[in-house]
């Protein structure tokens, strides 16, 4: 009798365990493939910190894999198991431009991933030093044409969104700035706001504060909507250049074989932090655009940057280097 009693609750017991739905009892991995203290990184630990209260459990430890554009990153997580034990949380850059920069990315971005949601948007905002005698986009327009080349334009590194945004406005355009990429924005602010170089395409939550403090002029978004943070910033749309509508973006991917249960139990939480009023408002005062979209919609979306940003590459004849 004893051990029939003693089997019984070992079943039982292993049973309850089965029952518990994902990510109760379980420890799981937020990849970023990035540094500490990026926007990316912030994303990660804003929706790690809130996903087990949403989830009913699990805990969530965020992971930071740098290197190589975040393609290291990306390439761990490819890796991984499709347990739900490890969920990448990136840019935009490993998704959709890494993939065309760096050789021997040891990934396929459109078949190696399950896509969860794109997670937050951000539109960059073409801006100049404050001293700048270009009060406007018209006014940079003619000084591009006036002098090919000769207008530098400061990015936080080949490949990133403020340098493959400055090419296809250029290329959008018909005009052509100098390139100038910096290691990491923290530089090439730097250098902005002392008017070392002549303008950026940086992202508005970079670039915010030191608008708001008038050190430095914005002269357009690339939202397909103004900011209601910069209401009287004309987008580039407004001012008729249409294919430089820009978004940098953070997303949620995982391991391709992700199961469905535990798929639609991690997009319904992430969603849940996302539109807790908690949550969304910070991000919303930080220039974060809330999406939250459906995993059938991050892939399409993936799919179409993808070749989006290859096009911009070559014409360009873009490197890493």
């Amino acid at each position: 009798m004893k051990k029939l009693m003693i089997a019984a609750a070992l079943l039982a017991a292993t049973l309850g365990a089965q029952a518990q739905a994902w990510p109760a009892g379980k420890t799981v991995n937020f990849l970023v493939p990035f540094p500490p203290g990026g926007s990316t990184d912030t994303i990660a630990r804003t929706l790690s910190t809130r996903l087990s209260e949403k989830l009913g459990g699990g805990t969530f430890v965020v992971q930071n894999t740098g290197g190589a554009g975040g393609t290291l990153g990306a390439a761990a997580a490819k890796r991984a198991a499709p347990d739900g034990s490890t969920i990448l949380v990136s840019s935009l850059g490993p998704f959709v431009i890494g993939p065309h920069l760096v050789k021997g990315v040891q990934y396929d971005p459109l078949k190696d991933f399950d896509y969860i949601t794109v997670a937050v948007q951000a539109p960059n905002v073409l801006t100049v030093p404050v001293s700048s005698p270009l009060k406007s986009v018209q006014d940079m327009m003619a000084h591009l044409r006036a002098n090919p080349g000769k207008l530098t334009f400061a990015s936080a590194g080949n490949g990133t969104s403020d340098h493959l945004t400055a090419e296809l406005f250029w290329q959008e355009t018909g005009t052509k700035g100098t390139h100038v990429p910096y290691k990491g924005g923290a530089p090439a602010m730097q250098d902005l706001l002392g008017g070392q170089v002549d303008a950026t395409f940086m992202n508005i939550n970079t670039g915010l504060p030191n608008m708001k403090a008038g050190k430095l002029r914005p002269l357009a978004i690339t939202s397909t909507k103004r900011s209601p943070l910069l209401p009287d910033v004309p987008t580039m749309e407004e001012l008729g250049f249409k294919g430089v509508t820009v978004y940098s973006w953070q997303a949620v991917a995982a391991p391709k074989g992700l199961p469905a249960d535990i798929k639609a139990r991690l997009h319904a939480g992430i969603v849940a932090v996302l539109n807790d009023p908690q949550v969304r408002q910070p991000l919303l005062d930080l220039g974060f655009e809330v999406i939250g979209n459906t995993p059938e919609q991050f892939t399409a979306y993936q799919a179409s940057e993808f070749a989006r940003w290859k096009k911009v590459i070559e014409t360009g004849k873009i490197t890493a280097d």
